[in-house]
C-alpha cells in the first residue's frame, strides 16, 4: 500500500438545494480514504463563500495579494496544499455548476502543474459533458487532467443507500486513484525539482 504522502483535496461542485454531490463526495473520499495513497480532504463549495462577482485584477498576477473574501481561505489555503484534486461535479444543462467556475476563477497558481480526476453524475450522459468542460477550463489553468474517471449515469436510480448499485465502481475508482498516485508523485517531484514554466 502506498505512503500518504500526497494530499489529495476532493471538491464539491455543486451548491443547488437538494443536490446529489454530498453523497458522491463521501462514497469517493471513502474510496481515496481506503486507496491509502493519499491524505485526503473535503471542500464542498456550498460551505464557502464564492461570489460570482470579481475583482479587476487577474489571480495570475497578483499572486498571494489577490483580494479574495475571508470565507474562501480555508478553499484557497486546501487549493494551495494538494498535490492532486478530485472534482465532484453534476452536470446542469450540458456543462457543470456556476460555484465550480467560480471557486476556480478565484484561484490560478494553486491548480498549477498538479493533477485533476473528475468523478460526474447525471441523467443519461452521467454528466461526461461538464467534464469535458472542465478538461478544457483546468488545461488553462496549468492542470493536468486525468484521462480516466468516474461517472454515474441516471444516478438517482443508480444508488442506494450512499453507494452505487454498480459491484464494479469500487474497482473503476481505484483505477483512477492509481492514476492520480502517479501524477501526483511525478508532477510533485517536478514542482521541487524547478519552477514550472508557466
Amino acid at each position: 500500500m502506498a505512503k500518504n504522502t500526497n494530499k489529495l483535496l476532493i471538491i464539491v461542485g455543486s451548491v443547488r438545494e437538494g443536490r446529489f454531490g454530498p453523497v458522491v463526495g463521501s462514497w469517493v473520499a471513502e474510496q481515496a480514504r481506503a486507496h491509502g495513497g493519499f491524505e485526503v480532504d473535503v471542500v464542498d463549495l456550498a460551505d464557502v463563500d464564492v461570489p460570482l462577482s470579481l475583482p479587476a485584477a487577474s489571480p495570475k498576477h497578483a499572486g498571494d495579494d489577490y483580494p479574495r473574501p475571508a470565507g474562501m481561505a480555508r478553499l484557497t489555503s486546501a487549493l494551495a496544499e494538494a498535490d492532486a484534486f478530485v472534482v465532484v461535479t453534476p452536470e446542469y444543462n450540458h456543462s457543470y455548476p456556476a460555484s465550480l467556475k467560480a471557486a476556480i476563477d478565484w484561484h490560478f497558481t494553486q491548480w498549477t502543474a498538479k493533477p485533476v480526476a473528475f468523478v460526474s453524475y447525471g441523467g443519461a450522459a452521467g454528466g461526461r459533458h461538464a467534464v469535458l468542460h472542465l478538461e478544457n477550463v483546468l488545461t488553462e489553468l496549468h492542470a493536468v487532467t486525468v484521462r480516466d474517471g468516474l461517472s454515474f449515469p441516471n444516478y438517482f436510480t443508480a444508488w442506494r443507500d450512499g453507494r452505487p448499485l454498480d459491484e464494479a465502481a469500487p474497482l473503476y475508482a481505484k483505477t483512477v486513484l492509481d492514476q492520480l498516485s502517479w501524477w501526483s508523485d511525478t508532477l510533485r517531484a517536478g514542482r521541487e525539482a524547478a519552477p514550472y514554466p508557466g
